[in-house]
């Protein structure tokens, strides 16, 4: 046993008390398929690979691991999907979570154009994925992404122009406030971008879809199965309460929801809490005046307001987050008054769900790929942009462990700091960074 199996032990007490739980009452979750079940683990088993976490970056790496030939048990606390990988907006953002030329100025450009690359197959690869395994998950295109201060209309301008120039992308294009106007009636708005490479989807119907994909290729899925503990040696032994798993190679794929399972990685990311709402099904005319392109939308505030349309025409929209272990009292309302200041038009559309969910962010933004031995390897950190990049966080998980690290290593050489004060004193420092930001957005 390593010293840090001492930790993770000192923590199976708590975990013991905790017992899985169903889908939050979402939208996605009554529009999904809620019969769709995993077995719990019970007994002794092997693997070549265990994963931890039955979001995006664990179920993209049974897939892709099965496709190279290996065995697979992959483990939730829950059920598939639970977890953010359940409840985001559902943008397929193209590029990663911070733009190119930050990343030049921070990486160089040799870098930052191998990151690129990545991204722009981290959006093929989620639709490839859809397309290979008939994944009924609502699949639409394209984002516009919109200024919330005019001084912002250069800079997005200068960005579309940037990528159509020095990385040959041509999908994305500025569009100025007249044409905005036309685009969508939201308030407060200045010029934008309109990057038809996006995508935008059903995130709990895609999370389902893999799962039944890596089922369907062979890998052994158990959800209600909260991982206790696990310990190092010969081999990887992972603990639940009601079995065990011995692998060669162990993924941790848990995000947000990581808690104290893993110090030695926990203290790079930070959870913090999102929220979202979904209004009545709207009338086709309303809901081609809110968005007439039928895109995803987000616009540049720090605290992102995001939002689309659902098949049923129900504004999907997210806004506003916290950062204590408690949700809003009332989502609902939480989420309606970032809403109103933009559609004003809603003030008397019913609201029929609002809920949350935990995602985990980095000091930087970019996420944290990495390696803790030569047999635990993990990535999450997504801040927001989980849906692309965890999904190929499992294709190059699969490769790393496969033996051909070169692409994993391109994002594992990002540097993510850790949080001041590791996980003991992150979240006073995190709270008010975000506090500050929150208040630059109020005041513009």
């Amino acid at each position: 046993m390593n010293r840090y199996s001492v930790a993770m032990q000192t923590q199976q007490q708590q975990n013991n008390t905790k017992h899985s739980q169903p889908h939050v009452d979402s939208w996605y979750a009554a529009s999904a398929d809620l019969n769709l079940a995993f077995p719990p683990l019970q007994g002794e088993t092997t693997a070549d690979v265990c994963i931890i976490g039955g979001g995006y970056t664990g179920l993209s790496a049974a897939i892709h691991l099965r496709e190279r030939g290996y065995s697979v048990v992959l483990l939730e606390a829950n059920k598939v999907g639970w977890g953010a990988s359940g409840r985001n907006g559902g943008h397929v953002g193209m590029g990663q979570r911070a733009d190119q030329d930050k990343l030049e100025a921070m990486l160089g450009m040799e870098h930052a154009q191998a990151l690129w690359k990545i991204a722009v197959e981290a959006v093929d690869t989620v639709t490839d994925l859809i397309e290979r395994f008939d994944i009924s998950c609502e699949l639409k295109q394209g984002n516009l992404h919109v200024a919330t201060r005019a001084g912002e209309n250069t800079e997005l301008q200068a960005h579309a122009e940037h990528l159509n120039k020095v990385y040959n992308y041509h999908k994305i294009r500025y569009a100025m406030p007249a044409e905005v106007a036309e685009l969508t009636s939201g308030q407060g708005f200045h010029g934008a971008t309109v990057d038809t490479g996006c995508k935008h989807l059903h995130p709990l119907k895609y999370a389902q879809g893999l799962a039944l994909a890596a089922s369907s290729l062979g890998a052994s899925i158990h959800e209600q199965s909260r991982v206790l503990s696990y310990t190092e040696g010969s081999a990887v032994r992972v603990k639940t309460a009601g079995g065990e798993v011995k692998a060669k190679y162990l993924v941790l794929a848990c995000n947000g929801y990581l808690e104290k399972l893993e110090p030695r990685a926990a203290g790079r990311i930070m959870p913090i809490n999102n929220f979202m709402l979904a209004t009545e099904p709207l009338s086709e005319h309303l809901a081609r005046q809110l968005i007439r392109d039928d895109t995803s939308m987000s616009d540049t505030l720090f605290v992102i307001n995001y939002w689309k349309l659902s098949a049923d025409n129900r504004l999907l929209f997210g806004g506003g987050e916290n950062y204590t272990k408690r949700f809003p009292a009332d989502i609902k309302n939480f989420v309606r008054k970032y809403m109103l200041h933009i559609y004003p038009e809603l003030r008397d559309t019913r609201i029929d769900y609002g809920w949350g969910g935990t995602l985990a962010v980095t000091m930087n933004r970019m996420p944290d790929f990495g390696r803790l031995s030569s047999q635990v390897f993990y990535a999450h950190g997504y801040s927001g942009h989980g849906v692309p990049i965890a999904t190929m966080a499992g294709k190059l998980l699969a490769e790393a462990i496969s033996g051909t690290a070169e692409r994993f290593d391109v994002m594992a050489r990002v540097p993510t700091p850790p949080f001041p004060g590791g996980t003991l004193l992150r979240w006073p420092g995190l709270v008010a960074g975000m506090l500050f930001y929150s208040l630059r957005d109020r005041l513009g």
